[in-house]
């Protein structure tokens, strides 16, 4: 975590804007301030506090709503004037009951990804007769990796025989089953990503 004394606070009139960042998804969720005493408050209890220039006092998310911000990472720009908080959403970041403060829109490119694997963790939880997921979950391993399989020489032939159109759906489909499968497993995308970025890392000299 970050070291508070390390920070300017006095460009910004003992201020630092915040930039908050769904971690799982990437998506901004808004933009805030922190004084010294809301950092190091967000720092003891693991959950966003700010400054609020309206109330003139500090405010912990999800105080009254319940919507609260669990922080991930906190890491300070190259001027050390300014944040950027990865955080672990409960409910709505927006006052106005909407996912981010920057529009309607959901979490796009890898950001949905992230989403599709939340949904799932959530239908792993639903009856199995009333939710796909859940059954195929039901199943076990074995059925999902099959499906896995199957999803994967589709994709195959939809590359040779299908349309562009054809791809793409074969592909999201093997997408979904391959996800399911990691979650069956007990892991994550974030799993994979990691193994992908050691991968292109520079191997060490010899």
């Amino acid at each position: 975590m970050i070291d508070p004394s390390t920070l300017d606070f006095a460009k910004g009139d003992g201020l630092v804007p915040v930039v908050v960042q769904d971690a799982a998804t990437l998506q901004v969720l808004t933009l805030a301030y922190m004084d010294r005493a809301a950092l190091d408050e967000t720092i003891a209890s693991g959950e966003a506090t700010f400054f609020s220039r309206s109330r003139g006092g500090r405010w912990r998310k999800g105080e009254t709503s319940g919507n609260r911000l669990s922080v991930v990472s906190l890491v300070a720009d190259c001027d050390a004037d300014a944040l950027v908080l990865r955080v672990e959403p409960v409910g709505p970041a927006c006052h106005l009951g909407t996912t981010s403060c920057f529009g309607s829109e959901d979490a796009t490119g890898v950001g949905r990804l992230a989403r599709l694997e939340a949904t799932i963790a959530g239908r792993a939880r639903a009856d199995p007769s009333e939710s796909w997921t859940a059954r195929l979950i039901a199943d076990g391993v074995s059925r999902v990796a099959q499906k896995v399989g199957e999803e994967g020489v589709e994709v195959a032939l939809a590359s040779v025989t299908g349309s562009d159109a054809d791809l793409a759906g074969e592909a999201a489909d093997l997408i979904y089953h391959l996800l399911v499968l990691l979650h069956v497993r007990g892991l994550r995308l974030a799993d994979v990503l990691e193994v992908l970025a050691a991968r292109a890392r520079p191997a060490a000299p010899g």
